[in-house]
């Protein structure tokens, strides 16, 4: 994190070419600094063997275990040996096995009742978990560069403290080499610039950052592992805090037109023929939303909710009370499919307002017009004459907004539909097109734990939308083991049958497309699972052979129910590679009740709205994350009836995706659901290249678990920041932040 010029040294120095490029490739190891901020992942204790029974398969491990038996078995005739070592630790066994002329040194080295270190790549054979020519360390024993081992004083400070660091170690690199490489850098940590101010440290108690280097590299103690743990947590949050405090300083430096909303106008006039009221949380966001526009520096808010809580009305609000302060407002959305629906939906409820200077629009109407790639070219000329005229006070389009054609008479405010799917320079390319910077309000549909909030958008202002709007139905979620009980897959179509028989209306999801091989790759990007790896020598599990079957597809899962279970009803398809005004068709007649059964891939994810369908079949679900099924099922019980969700796998039931799907089954609570996908994904998936294209900066640092680190070094960074915005009075926090802020990541921070 905080690679300071006196720990800049390249490692290629300090440790020698080979093992430098070792640590490059496979560990993003460069620098002492970086080596020194690699942490051990756990820490063996002398006289507590690790536990064999939860190793992972066909991953590169170390271990520390006793030998139970040790044999030397002939094979092709007495040709050949080999040498089966069992290792125990009481909860399960792991055979090493040797071959050819180096079975002899192991053999001597590792008798019955002696204990090493172990490390290599997890097999099984013959049903038994087993490391083949693994490398190994007797504890108390180092092995040296020639292959010897031999009794040091250095061995010995390694192996026999008390404590023993496991860190996380690659093949060619094991834990104990890495251990031997942080021992020949670990004097440098005492050069390590301190980034926290000390009155920070002394009033948190902390020790010096070289002491926590220390101690987390080689405790003498479980209290110093844990006091070094949370120093070196606080440093990366407060620094990452920083980061953020000092863009959201910045942003209230930038000028930018006030767009308070004003009385008898687009807003008054919109919000006097709604059919229902807002909810609490709509108004009170709306309020928070309002008091940003009508300041003279630039919004930065997300809004973020549950899906269905009625995010698109309080964005178009927004977007009214510009206009009415005689701004525009662009939407941006990241398919056609989207902005169609978007377009529509707008439309739908602006009504003849929505139709400004047209024949039959409303006096003090405004024209909502789309922009998207693929439109005709009188259709585009026309969008675009009226953004640059001003005729057209709102513009929902998909990137197509972002290119260097379009011109806005006076853009006021950008409002980005699932920003997670747009990379950093094509949010800065639409917001550039203001005369001065345009308010921003960033909308996703995927609930954010408030950890995550405050790190990955933690320069944007947050406002939550967690109710759902009255008359909105429950929905029932259930999985369908469809491999164990086919006839409850049976049962499933009988119950989308059901459900058009009483008028309403049904999809049926599937990860791909299928009408080429094309297909098969871009599932594989779009998130389907990749087949396990199983050892030649091991029988294919039930998980494995799911796994390794092709994702179903929409073109043939449709065919197949025209044809069968679902015959005589009315089944059309949608997916991403159809023509859109194809796609756009389909819609508009699933919307007026011409389809019944809507057979698609993911386009529907979002912001799809046909109150009318009630039921979904999710099949494969359990190549879909958490987040995902969760907004393909708020496509259901949109309306007065009940929705029903049915998640169809052919996991096996003790597997860890039927275990995914009961969660999402279990709840409609986005936020818990959300704090579930976090929990199984790795921590820079969520901070690094998820947000900004680069790998994460947290090493310690767990965002959902260290909730409170994060949020009271957030209040401390606000303070740092308010006092001295350009930290002239600490130069180390300000090296520390240097280091942290890459090109790519200080460019995601600025246009964030």
């Amino acid at each position: 994190m905080d690679r300071v010029p006196a720990l800049d040294e390249s490692l290629k120095k300090t440790l020698g070419p080979a093992t430098a490029k070792v640590m490059a490739e496979h560990l993003g190891l460069h620098t002492v600094g970086d080596l020194l901020h690699h942490y051990p992942r756990r820490y063996e204790e002398r006289g507590q063997l690790t536990k064999l029974a939860d190793l992972p398969l066909d991953e590169d491990v170390t271990v520390v275990a006793q030998v139970a038996d040790s044999r030397i078995l002939t094979f092709n005739h007495g040709r050949g040996q080999r040498l089966e070592i069992t290792l125990t630790d009481g909860s399960g066994r792991l055979q090493l096995v040797f071959f050819g002329r180096g079975i002899h040194k192991p053999h001597k080295e590792l008798p019955p009742g002696s204990r090493g270190m172990f490390a290599g790549k997890v097999s099984v054979f013959n049903r038994k978990l087993q490391l083949a020519h693994p490398t190994y360390v007797p504890l108390g024993r180092a092995s040296g560069d020639d292959g010897s081992t031999e009794d040091t004083a250095e061995a010995v400070d390694a192996f026999a403290g008390k404590l023993i660091p496991i860190y996380p170690a690659c093949k060619g690199l094991e834990s104990w080499k890495i251990t031997k490489a942080v021992d020949a850098v670990l004097p440098r940590a005492a050069e390590a610039v301190d980034p926290l101010p000390p009155a920070l440290r002394e009033g948190r108690g902390f020790s010096s950052l070289p002491e926590a280097l220390l101690k987390v590299h080689r405790p003498e103690s479980r209290a110093d592992i844990e006091s070094a743990r949370q120093r070196l947590k606080w440093d990366e949050a407060f620094v990452l805090q920083v980061a953020l405090a000092r863009r959201r300083y910045a942003d209230t430096q930038l000028p930018a037109v006030a767009r308070g909303p004003v009385r008898d106008g687009l807003l008054d006039a919109f919000d006097a023929d709604l059919p229902f009221t807002l909810t609490e949380g709509q108004r009170k966001v709306t309020g928070e939303i309002f008091a940003d526009l009508a300041t003279e520096h630039p919004m930065h808010r997300l809004l973020q909710g549950e899906v269905g809580s009625g995010k698109t009305l309080v964005a178009l609000r927004a977007m009214l009370a510009v206009v009415d302060a005689g701004g525009q407002a662009a939407m941006l959305a990241p398919t056609e499919v989207l902005a169609q629906q978007h377009h529509r939906s707008v439309t739908d409820m602006m009504g003849e307002l929505a139709h400004g200077g047209m024949l039959g629009g409303a006096e003090h109407g405004t024209k909502v017009v789309l922009l998207t790639g693929s439109m005709g070219m009188a259709a585009r000329r026309q969008a675009l004459l009226d953004l640059v005229t001003g005729e057209a006070g709102i513009v929902i389009g998909t990137h197509a907004l972002i290119e260097d054609k379009v011109r806005f008479h006076d853009l006021g405010l950008v409002v980005v539909d699932e920003q997670h799917r747009f990379g950093v320079e094509q949010r800065d390319a639409l917001r550039s097109k203001g005369k001065q910077p345009p308010h921003l309000l960033v909308m996703t549909a995927t609930p954010i734990p408030r950890t995550v909030a405050m790190t990955v958008f933690g320069d944007l202002e947050t406002s939550v939308l967690d109710q759902l709007p009255a008359g909105r139905s429950p929905i029932a979620s259930h999985v369908v083991p469809a491999q164990d009980k086919p006839h409850f897959l049976a049962r499933a179509w009988e119950r989308v049958r059901e459900e058009v028989g009483k008028g309403h209306q049904a999809y049926v999801v599937c990860p791909r497309i299928g009408d080429d091989e094309e297909d098969d790759k871009a599932a594989q990007k779009s998130g389907t699972s990749k087949p396990s790896k199983t050892s030649k020598a091991s029988k294919p599990s039930a998980e494995d052979e799911a796994e390794k079957r092709p994702p179903l597809a929409v073109v043939e899962v449709a065919g197949q129910l025209a044809k069968g279970p679902l015959q005589g009803l009315r089944v059309e398809i949608l997916h991403g590679r159809m023509q859109p005004d194809d796609k756009d068709a389909v819609m508009r007649r699933f919307a007026a009740g011409e389809v019944d059964v809507l057979v698609a891939t993911t386009v529907i994810e979002v912001g799809v709205n046909v109150p009318n369908a009630t039921a979904m079949v999710i099949m494969d679900a359990d190549r879909f994350g958490v987040s995902q099924l969760h907004q393909l099922r708020g496509r259901v019980g949109r309306g007065s009836a009940p929705g029903l969700c049915l998640l169809v796998t052919d996991m096996p039931e003790a597997s860890p995706a039927r275990a995914r799907l009961g969660a999402v089954a279990a709840t409609l609570d986005g936020f818990e659901l959300s704090r579930i996908d976090l929990e199984q994904r790795r921590e820079g998936d969520v901070l690094g290249q998820a947000q900004s294209g680069v790998r994460s900066s947290l090493r310690m640092l767990a965002v959902i678990e260290d909730e409170e680190i994060i949020a009271a070094a957030r209040e401390e960074a606000a303070a740092v920041v308010a006092e001295d915005p350009e930290l002239t009075g600490s130069p180390e926090l300000r090296t520390a932040l240097d280091a942290l802020l890459d090109t790519e990541r200080e460019q995601y921070l600025d246009k964030g």
